[in-house]
């Protein structure tokens, strides 16, 4: 399966991040959608591009370290609640679609259905490089601590630029 590689709207390729469609961002008023509230997020349905229902983003999950998000917990499956089965999926392996304010996943349903999953109970080790590799592999995206941070940015925590370690 290819790796997708997604670009900013000046065609330089996108870190890591969720490909974002649906939505006039120049003139948006408020912290969306390029920074967002990620409770807002939670509960948001996933769609195929077929429009196929697929669940929705139970929770989404932070690689501490890097400060990035590394996945959506998807929830598929299952009747009235119970049943459902979880999916640990790539953060840039969706798109949001700002003005239905869903995402869309690119997998054909039956493909989610087998993909590798859990239970509420009984979560993988998502720091595990094995098998978060393996799942990165399988949706077809970069891993996302494969993808350069511009070290020249000025949107980093304290609005200045970042230094090279050691650099004083």
């Amino acid at each position: 399966m290819a790796t997708r590689t997604t670009t900013t709207p000046t065609g330089v390729p996108k870190s890591g991040g969720a490909a974002i469609v649906g939505a006039d961002r120049s003139t948006s008023a408020g912290p969306g959608p390029e920074v967002m509230d990620a409770d807002t997020l939670i509960g948001d349905s996933v769609v195929n591009a077929a429009g196929d229902d697929l669940g929705e983003i139970k929770a989404i999950m932070l690689d501490v370290e890097t400060g990035r998000i590394a996945y959506a917990v998807l929830s598929f499956g299952g009747f009235l609640g119970m049943g459902n089965k979880l999916f640990a999926i790539p953060w840039s392996a969706l798109t949001l679609d700002a003005g239905e304010k869903r995402f869309i996943l690119e997998i054909e349903k039956d493909r989610l259905d087998n993909a590798p999953g859990f239970d509420k109970d009984h979560w993988p080790a998502m720091a595990d490089a094995s098998w978060a590799t393996k799942l990165h592999e399988y949706y077809g995206v970069r891993p996302y601590w494969d993808d350069d941070l511009p070290r020249s940015d000025p949107r980093t925590s304290s609005g200045s630029y970042m230094r090279e370690p050691g650099a004083d």
